[in-house]
């Protein structure tokens, strides 16, 4: 079965923090009435089959149950382990803080343990709440200049409308889908293009999310490559044969060239590139290079981005991360789940080999989320880039 999004590293979280839970259970609810401890181990069995059904990707492949009720069943053991996990973290660290104020029973103390076993309830759920059902849900559009080596003058300025991840799912309905694309057509950028995963499993609305893809529009076209989700449905030739007529081109190990007065853009796609065939990453590409044009690849997994400077591409537009969905951003660096599986989580990012004019990689945070309806520190967008000569 294929894995999704991050690989695991959600499950493996998750599995740490529900063992560390049941450890410290043993010793804080020590002596409390039958009724509690039947109560915590019927939540905990509800986690441990919501893991498991993430993990062996049966909660994408039982569809003789309903996605809603699969949704909702893997959510409360994740919802659980989480929310109680943050607020046992912050309960011990506002301990720690109460245990120096002196005077082992007086007032002040209790007092202030008191409020430290108040908050550290409330500050995850009140953190959970936002991600789930304001963030979550509030697209913006990220402009930026986006740095190219070699720009032909021509195309200084060129934008590009990247729309990325939206996993139309019961995560994200295809009429939150319309005011994403609304809002892509009304920056008019020159060219429109979607790096993936437009549904996220079996069962989810393609058709519909397909007629919503084909109203994306730019006078350049809009352009397309696919996700690891389009692979895991198997929908990727579906796709590719309902989107064309509409007018969206999915370049699969091909590549088309946008001209705007002498200036030459070549645009490369490729489907998602396992992380298993890191070793071979975007093999064969090199044929699809135009010397003397600026060379751009579509791709939805960004860690292939050294391998692309290395091949000679200018530049790499992707998405797959959603930017962690969870990020904290400390001194520049950002600090998510991703960070697990790739160097490249949200934002841009410029490589080179020795000598050169670095190369440029966006990483969109997309749209949609996977795993958990929550996004926090990694607000859902679409980017207009600006291509820039350096």
């Amino acid at each position: 079965m294929t894995k999704t999004h991050f690989g695991g590293i959600v499950e493996y979280a998750a599995t740490i923090l529900l063992i560390a839970q049941i450890l410290l259970a043993r010793r804080w609810f020590r002596g409390k009435p039958l009724a509690v401890w039947l109560g915590l181990i019927a939540i905990w069995i509800v986690t441990a089959i919501s893991i498991l059904m993430e993990w062996t990707g049966a909660m994408y492949g039982m569809r003789s149950v309903p996605m809603v009720l699969r949704v909702g069943f893997t959510m409360t053991g994740y919802m659980w382990i989480f929310l109680t996990s943050l607020a046992t973290a912050i309960f011990l660290a506002l301990r720690f803080l109460v245990g120096k104020i002196p005077g082992e029973h007086s007032p002040g103390r209790r007092r202030a343990l008191s409020a430290a076993t108040t908050l550290a309830i409330a500050a995850p759920a009140a953190a959970l709440a936002f991600g789930a059902f304001v963030e979550r849900d509030d697209y913006g559009l990220t402009e930026l200049d986006f740095p190219v080596p070699g720009l032909h003058p021509d195309l200084d300025g060129y934008r590009i409308m990247q729309v990325s991840d939206l996993h139309v799912s019961p995560f994200l309905s295809v009429k939150q889908m319309t005011r994403v694309i609304d809002m892509a057509n009304e920056a008019r950028a020159d060219l429109s293009v979607f790096t993936g995963d437009l549904i996220t499993a079996p069962g989810d609305p393609l058709n519909a999310a397909i007629r919503e893809l084909v109203r994306l529009r730019a006078p350049d076209g809009v352009l397309g490559c696919m996700g690891n989700h389009e692979a895991y449905v198997g929908c990727r030739n579906y796709l590719e044969r309902h989107a064309r007529p509409g007018g969206v081109d999915f370049l699969r190990m091909r590549n088309t060239q946008v001209r705007r007065g002498q200036g030459v853009l070549n645009i490369v796609g490729v489907d998602y590139q396992k992380n298993s065939d890191r070793d071979t990453y975007l093999a064969g590409t090199d044929k699809l290079i135009v010397p003397g044009a600026a060379n751009l690849l579509l791709s939805h997994n960004p860690d292939v981005f050294p391998a692309a400077v290395r091949l000679g591409f200018h530049g790499v537009l992707a998405g797959h991360t959603h930017g962690g969905q969870i990020n904290i951003e400390i001194l520049h660096q950002n600090i998510n789940p991703a960070r697990f599986r790739t160097p490249f989580t949200k934002g841009l990012y410029r490589w080179a080999l020795a000598g050169a004019v670095p190369a440029t990689c966006y990483v969109t945070t997309g749209v949609g989320t996977i795993g958990m309806p929550i996004r926090l520190g990694a607000p859902p967008e679409i980017a207009l880039l600006r291509l820039r000569r350096v």
